[in-house]
């Protein structure tokens, strides 16, 4: 399935090109996503997705495979496994960005093909859980461009020779805080009532077909 959005950020096209192509300060930004390892060109890492009470968990990589920065256009293909099941996920994405108004229209082309549980849905509701997705992470984006960047401390001025002073008492260690866990995408959640109605119905009547299907053949047995 071929799916497009569109969103902005209130930076130049510069700005925003590198900030795209910054994996590690863009990743807390992606719904579900978990990133293991990035080396400039292949990202290693995660995709957490819930599907009713079942969380799929995907993992592969995502290679670079253009980044025209005169043109402002990149290509990132990506393909997945789940680590769980013979599910997988293959995706073409293509970027393109552009001055607007001061800011920067980025226009983002996905071909998607996708196997196993989550592909019940189809493309409608996949489509509607993608611009909600993508809501999110343009708004996540427009608030870490306009964090201020972390600015290199002068060094201090070396102190001429002085006696050792007493040695202070060593301060206890303060615990390490846990890292918090990546929450899933819940497509039911994130698709809203009217798509996650839809789809329990769509569900109910396959239960109910299949338990008609049993009935007949323990009848005919």
């Amino acid at each position: 399935m071929e799916l497009h959005h569109e969103f902005t950020v209130p930076v130049p096209v510069d700005d925003a090109w590198r900030a795209l192509l910054d994996v590690e300060r863009i990743a807390p930004c992606m719904p579900g996503a978990t990133v293991d390892d990035y080396d400039g060109k292949t990202v290693t890492g995660s995709v957490k997705v819930k599907v009713g009470p079942i969380t799929v968990t995907y993992r592969g990589t995502a290679v670079f495979e253009e980044q025209d920065e005169s043109a402002h256009r990149m290509v990132l293909i990506a393909n997945g496994k789940e680590t769980r099941g013979q599910g997988t996920a293959r995706a073409t994405v293509t970027g393109t960005l552009a001055e607007r108004d001061g800011g920067t229209a980025v226009s983002v082309r996905t071909d998607l093909t996708i196997t196993g549980r989550p592909a019940q849905f189809g493309r409608g509701v996949m489509a509607e859980v993608g611009d909600k997705l993508v809501g999110q992470f343009a708004e996540c984006l427009a608030r870490r461009l306009g964090e201020p960047t972390e600015r290199t401390e002068p060094s201090e001025p070396v102190e001429p020779f002085q006696a050792a002073q007493p040695v202070q008492p060593a301060q206890p260690v303060q615990p390490v805080q846990p890292v918090q866990p990546v929450e899933p995408i819940d497509l039911l959640r994130t698709a809203g009532p009217p798509v996650a109605k839809r789809v329990a119905v769509a569900v109910a009547t396959a239960v109910l077909a299949l338990v008609f299907v049993r009935i007949r053949r323990h009848r005919h047995a």
